[in-house]
């Protein structure tokens, strides 16, 4: 059996990757890019050139895979989940885009086992802070409220589990982290495992809007994403014990996620 992996050098497509190898599985994965996502991957993968999108480019590529693994993404229609399921998936799991839009409704509709993946705040998007402190030290946020952020680990574990095993169709897992931090508290852990100071300035609504809109971000999407932070909903800071009762081991803390990637945040070498 086989599994066709989408956005699978992302966030969580990677980890989906890394657990269903880890587990002996047969894994294809779709990446735009196969020379970068082999280093990534490593070369137990079958890669598939193309993009989740474009159905019409991963034609090809349903050849023998049952189960199916989607990240929804801009620009992703239903038309991908009709394709997998005429080729013969029988088992989907997906990661929401926040809400129960076009393709999440597409999968429950499908008439095939799925389980929706419904993490809360990611762990990793700490990583949009690594300019500012290796530039100064400084992390600048409009808000410090509290957030139960999951490590991306524990995400594509619970999908491998939800791909592999019985027990989980038509499932909607809410996951967090096992404990729900401030940006300030983040910072002093993370300061901690990279070895140096790292500051907190809080800046206002606007500066946070104007900054993400001089990255290319529309000024609707920088809107939504700077308010989802100040007024952000109980799902977003109240822990789930969801993964530990799908894993059958506390959720990962973000101490750990510190200790993992602290080294990239360490104080530049100066000449």
């Amino acid at each position: 059996m086989t599994t066709l992996v989408t956005g699978a050098t992302g966030n969580t497509g990677r980890q989906v990757v890394r657990e269903l190898v880890g587990r002996g599985e047969k894994v294809k994965a779709v990446t735009r890019d196969a020379a970068a996502a082999r280093t990534v991957l490593g070369p137990e993968v079958e890669l598939v050139t193309g993009t989740h999108t474009v159905p019409s480019t991963l034609d090809d590529a349903w050849h023998g895979v049952d189960r199916l693994h989607v990240t929804v993404t801009a620009g992703l229609g239903p038309e991908l989940i009709g394709r997998a399921v005429e080729a013969g998936v029988r088992r989907i799991t997906v990661v929401w885009g926040g809400g129960v839009g076009p393709v999440e409704q597409a999968i429950a509709e499908s008439g095939v086992e799925w389980t929706r993946l419904e993490p809360q705040e990611f762990m990793s998007n700490t990583l949009t802070w690594l300019e500012p402190i290796l530039a100064d030290g400084v992390v600048r946020e409009p808000y410090d409220h509290p957030s139960a952020v999951v490590h991306e680990a524990d995400i594509g574990a619970v999908a491998a589990v939800a791909l592999l095993e019985d027990g989980h169709h038509g499932r909607a897992y809410n996951l967090t982290g096992p404990a729900a931090i401030t940006p300030h508290e983040r910072i002093a852990i993370l300061a901690e495992a990279a070895g140096r100071p790292i500051e907190f300035a809080r800046i206002t609504h606007q500066q946070a809007v104007d900054r993400l809109m001089a990255t290319g971000v529309s000024k609707a999407d920088a809107d939504y994403v700077i308010g989802w932070y100040a007024e952000s909903s109980p799902e977003s800071y109240t822990v789930d014990p969801t993964v530990e009762q799908v894993l059958g081991r506390p959720a990962r803390t973000f101490s750990q996620w510190a200790a993992e990637h602290g080294h990239r945040f360490a104080q530049p070498h100066r000449t």
